[in-house]
């Protein structure tokens, strides 16, 4: 069998990792790999003539079959991979941020072309999800989807959960053990988790998610004392990727924190590790964990995918039809004003009475049963905490009630899973 001959983009953590495990296959020759610089010291020794800082030279290689591109970002990753396609190359991505935003024209495109685009490490780093519902669960009909996908900021509620410490501490001892980066945004405000979730939710739901209609908030709002609280009423405070769709293709799709309860496979999803549960029918619920990111996790997914191509490559015109875009219709986004929850409230009210009772009557108003209301203690500034964890109710009808509270500061509004 010819060897399949494929081009790198990016040598970082991950396409050092690529690199190092395809040194175990030999039907994988690895022609070219594109750098910002050529000289600069690295963790994996690899023959200097292969190296380029031009990224062209891969995507307009005669000889090169894979354009493997591992620099993240839109552009100028999508400069590159559209060249390549153009070009007729195969493409393998771990980069959820151009997926996310530029997913339906890249399988256009690659539809144009008769190449397939391969992007299993893009979603949740070493755990196996995209070839499983393409494939075995195909005959599903996949309506929820509920993960952790973001390994920072679940190291950082985790930390916060066991060490009673606050985000601010957690976040300066993530940066320095290299769990988060200098500038966390993407992280922590949950940009990571929307792209990936907008990818996931497209492929499970088999219609188009568009990254722009998916509701995003990220942690940095929640509270030291919110992961007490929630820890006493029975749950775990998490970053969830949540997912629905309806019988008339109306999508909920977004990512926000939430506490779940602690009987839940999620609840126990702790420090990097990532988890994934996918609802539908027949299946019923399924649960896939592992590491959702790092060299060699990362490296897994995207070597399984180069594998996946040289093992059929030169034997089909058409190659892995079961892994290519089927879908062409679009959800309908629901706005996240319009969505039913239950909610958790931390309220600092002044010690006086009647301020319960008050808290009650603007919950009735709106139509929001309170499930429980709690206060313990009063500051020494005689104000008081009280947390109200609340039956399903409108989005919009919680964001009301928040704004009467006029004599009242809301310290936390969280949702919670049910």
């Amino acid at each position: 069998m010819a060897k399949i001959k494929i081009g790198i983009i990016g040598l970082g953590t991950v396409g050092s990792g690529v690199y190092k495990s395809l040194q175990d296959f030999d039907e994988v020759e690895i022609v070219k790999i594109a750098v910002k610089n050529i000289n600069k010291p690295r963790s994996v020794e690899v023959p200097r003539e292969i190296l380029t800082d031009n990224p062209f030279e891969i995507v307009n290689h005669p000889e090169i079959d894979v354009v493997v591109e591992l620099m993240g970002g839109v552009e100028p990753a999508w400069s590159y991979i559209e060249t390549a396609l153009k070009n007729k190359k195969h493409i393998v991505t771990a980069n959820k941020e151009l997926l996310a935003k530029k997913g339906e024209e890249l399988f256009n495109l690659s539809e144009e072309n008769n190449c397939v685009v391969l992007y299993e490490a893009a979603i949740a780093g070493g755990i196996p999800l995209i070839m499983p519902i393409k494939t075995i669960l195909a005959g599903n009909r996949i309506n929820k989807i509920q993960a952790i996908l973001n390994g920072t900021t679940n190291y950082i509620l985790t930390k916060m959960d066991t060490d009673g410490a606050s985000y601010e501490d957690v976040l300066k001892e993530a940066q320095t053990l290299g769990y988060a980066e200098t500038d966390p945004t993407g992280d922590v405000e949950g940009f990571d988790a929307a792209y990936k979730i907008t990818t996931l939710a497209t492929i499970a739901f088999n219609s188009r998610i568009k990254f722009e209609n998916v509701y995003r908030e990220g942690i940095t709002k929640v509270r030291a004392n919110d992961m007490k609280i929630a820890n006493e009423l029975g749950y775990k405070i998490k970053l969830i990727a949540n997912a629905t769709i309806d019988e008339n293709n109306n999508a909920d799709v977004r990512v926000h924190p939430m506490l779940v309860p602690k009987n839940t496979m999620l609840a126990h999803t702790n420090y990097v590790t990532n988890a994934v549960e996918i609802s539908g029918h027949p299946i019923g619920k399924i649960v896939l964990s592992g590491p959702g990111a790092g060299e060699f996790p990362t490296a897994s997914s995207v070597v399984g995918d180069i594998l996946a191509i040289a093992r059929e490559y030169g034997t089909t015109d058409y190659l892995l039809p079961m892994m290519r875009c089927r879908h062409h219709s679009t959800a309908k986004p629901v706005n996240i004003n319009d969505t039913y929850n239950k909610y958790y409230l931390s309220i600092k009210a002044p010690n006086a009475i009647g301020v319960i009772a008050k808290i009650g009557t603007i919950c009735a108003n709106k139509q929001i049963s309170v499930a429980s209301i709690l206060q313990k203690g009063v500051n020494e500034n005689n104000t008081a905490e009280i947390t109200v964890i609340t039956e399903k109710c409108l989005e919009k009808s919680i964001k009301e009630v928040v704004s009467e509270l006029t004599d009242c500061e809301v310290m936390s509004l969280i949702r919670v899973a049910e």
